[in-house]
């Protein structure tokens, strides 16, 4: 389906706080024409529940619950189990969550409505770092990436969430990126098809904390996919797929992009090229990015996710 395919209406108001450029307000407007009038939404503390707005000013034009950090899961679990007992089990229950309150705070609560088999989808736009509280670093910050706790770079490599998920057994779940909304349009199409937990992990390059400018929000996002900094994949019953240009990286019939054409265009990694080139944290990016991608293959090979 063609972006211009899309549906046109629209259940996000103008009138949203997000930033110019804002990666997660393009992909929950994606995710809103998928999902329809018959969503209720949840959301931990995070910058899209600021973007969003309180009641009765939201500029979103369903059900949305704001709850603590920790608590999103459990508290779509909640809801689902609420419906179930009234008998209605055709809404769409989603959580919509930051990477601080998934990779980190709300990893448990996640862990456990995925594994009692809740029937809800869970999303994850991922900006690797607690972009509304001051750009900390997260589980999902990058090897050397700068943030305010981590202003020579982070030294750790980022958590594989999307691994963990799989090792769930869940029935669903897939990448997607605001670059190709289409596909982001499709993934959440399917995962409403299909019953028990359901998990989406969205790439979300931002602007003002990975300090590119505004306008280049898609240029990064397709320079993520490119240089395969970011895979775009479904796992469902237990098989990876891979889709778009991420499928014939996987099968080498095409070489990813240099990694520092990604790198580059983000002034939170310009301290590993200014004032010389840091070789070393180059390499390390580089071996932990080829190291991935031949461990997925083998997955994929085997039939073993």
């Amino acid at each position: 389906m063609a972006v211009k395919n899309l549906p046109t209406e629209e259940l996000m108001r103008p009138g949203g706080g997000g930033c110019p450029g804002c990666p997660s307000s393009l992909a929950l407007r994606v995710a809103l024409k998928a999902l329809g009038r018959n969503t209720v939404l949840v959301m931990p503390a995070c910058c899209a529940v600021v973007c969003v707005g309180p009641y009765p000013k939201s500029s979103i034009d369903v059900p949305v619950v704001s709850i603590a950090f920790e608590a999103a899961a459990a508290a779509a679990a909640g809801i689902v189990s609420g419906f179930k007992r009234k008998g209605k089990q055709d809404a769409n229950v989603v959580v919509w969550a930051g990477d601080g309150g998934t990779y980190d705070i709300g990893l448990q609560a996640l862990s456990g409505a995925v594994e009692r088999g809740t029937d809800f989808i869970y999303i994850c736009y991922n900006n690797e770092m607690y972009s509304n509280t001051g750009i900390q670093r997260s589980g999902a910050t990058p090897f050397g990436a700068w943030t305010t706790t981590t202003w020579k770079g982070k030294d750790e490599r980022k958590k594989d969430l999307p691994a963990i998920m799989r090792a769930h057994g869940l029935p669903y779940m897939a990448t997607a990126i605001p670059s190709y909304q289409e596909d982001l349009f499709r993934k959440v199409r399917k995962a409403m098809s299909i019953r028990g937990p359901k998990y989406i992990e969205i790439l979300a390059p931002c602007p003002p904390g990975w300090r590119f400018p505004m306008e280049k929000m898609l240029e990064v996002g397709r320079l993520a996919v490119d240089t395969g900094a970011f895979a775009l994949y479904e796992y469902e019953n237990g098989q990876l797929t891979f889709n778009l240009k991420s499928k014939s990286i996987l099968e080498k019939k095409v070489e990813p992009a240099p990694i520092e054409e990604y790198l580059q265009l983000q002034g939170r990694f310009g301290h590993l090229f200014k004032p010389q080139r840091n070789e070393e944290a180059l390499s390390r990016i580089r071996e932990e990015l080829d190291a991935s991608w031949e461990q997925m293959r083998r997955q994929v090979e085997c039939g073993t996710a």
